[in-house]
């Protein structure tokens, strides 16, 4: 089965793999859970990994149940790192969650996808539930999880309900009867405590698959929106393709592996050419499978005369009234940056250029004249209109 092989390989552990293939011959048709945090809501393609496998379970005739970790956000759950996350308000994760599903039906099927929100169960949950569920599970195991026990070793605080998110997040799979959890290698423990769990409430436990986080553009972390080392599933077709080609050489065949579903052969067929050819047919199929293919002369017109300096002729317009203007509010207006510090620090750090001039006085007087083309870095350019 063509779409079980892709996933396989995708795969970094599967939990386990017998159990695996006996759901996918049972006939049945499976639930397939993956869970995400309301807390950032652009979705990138480190996202698309496990994304893309969910696509794969729905072309197999399976459901798929989008958990939004909306309550767990609302209590502020563990970050993995040295500290917790801050708790979200309700509004604040029903604000986030509502751009999930329209950037999740870039790659899933919307009508074969269900949205739901893990409050539905766990705010119901009365203080004896809270007692009985954490019975379930042992202090020592829990704290088998990296993140807590280093936390522990090194005397930085721990709350008590960090201990429990693992449990609620377990949960989850039993509130849905989930057949198969899908998640990054991250999230790991949390995955196999609601395999285990299930166990604990009569049900079969779930097949637990984890998958590479992919590397950001830096070749360092992993991607994330935070660190700006993303290619953002949002980001237009330009954009696309500029990120793609800021992909570490050594590193482009796994993004191709990950974050593509094209087969094994035809990667390396890719990889054994020109490898700036090779940056620029990744950024095709990112444009294939997330905007318009018809794009992608156009990006990449517009990419190369980026590259010599020039100045693209598609250009977004800005209107401004004033004759003339403080470079820094200009710089504002424009929404190239979000106050007059941060236009400051661009100018300082040699990044603004006008009508192709580098500008470095921040009390610059800028006189407006119809056509005037402001660029920041190497590929942000607004062509300011006097109105």
């Amino acid at each position: 089965m063509k779409d079980l092989e892709i996933i396989k390989r995708k795969a970094i552990q599967i939990f386990n793999e017998e159990d695996l293939e006996k759901k996918i011959n049972s006939g049945k048709r499976l639930t397939i859970k993956f869970g995400a945090d309301p807390s950032r809501p652009d979705l990138h393609i480190g996202h698309s990994v496990p994304l893309r496998v969910l696509k794969a379970f729905q072309d197999m005739g399976h459901k798929v149940v989008f958990v939004i970790g909306d309550f767990t956000a609302m209590i502020g759950d563990p970050s993995g790192k040295s500290k917790t996350r801050p708790a979200l308000t309700f509004e604040e994760t029903r604000k986030s969650a509502e751009t999930y599903l329209e950037q999740v039906t870039k790659i899933l099927d919307k009508e074969k996808t269900e949205i739901v929100f893990n409050s539905e169960w766990l705010s119901k949950m009365s203080f004896e539930d809270v007692i009985k569920l954490s019975s379930k599970y042992t202090v020592a195991r829990i704290m088998e999880r990296d993140d807590f026990k280093n936390r522990f070793e090194n005397n930085l605080p721990l709350s008590m309900h960090e201990l429990l998110y693992p449990l609620m997040q377990g949960y989850d799979s039993v509130a849905i009867n989930a057949d198969i959890e899908i998640g990054g290698t991250d999230q790991t423990f949390n995955l196999l405590v609601g395999r285990e769990l299930q166990k604990d409430y009569g049900q079969d436990s779930q097949v637990v698959m984890t998958f590479p986080l992919l590397a950001g553009l830096d070749g360092k972390e992993k991607m994330s929106k935070s660190l700006g080392n993303y290619i953002g599933l949002s980001d237009s077709p330009f954009e696309k393709f500029e990120k793609s080609m800021k992909i570490p050489d050594n590193l482009l065949k796994q993004y191709f592996e990950l974050a593509t579903d094209l087969a094994t052969d035809e990667i390396d067929r890719i990889m054994s050419q020109d490898i700036r050819m090779a940056h620029m047919l990744f950024a095709k199929e990112l444009l294939k499978m997330y905007d318009d293919i018809n794009e992608f002369e156009k990006a990449k017109e517009r990419y190369l005369q980026v590259a010599k300096g020039n100045i693209p002729e598609d250009i977004e317009e800005f209107c401004i009234s004033e004759n003339e203007v403080n470079i820094c509010e200009l710089l504002v207006k424009i929404n190239f940056a979000k106050s007059k510090g941060e236009a400051k620090r661009m100018i300082q750090g040699n990044g603004i250029k006008i009508n192709s001039n580098l500008e470095n006085d921040i009390n610059k007087i800028v006189k407006i004249e119809d056509g005037l083309v402001v660029q920041f870095g190497k590929n942000r350019f607004k062509k300011v209109i006097k109105s």
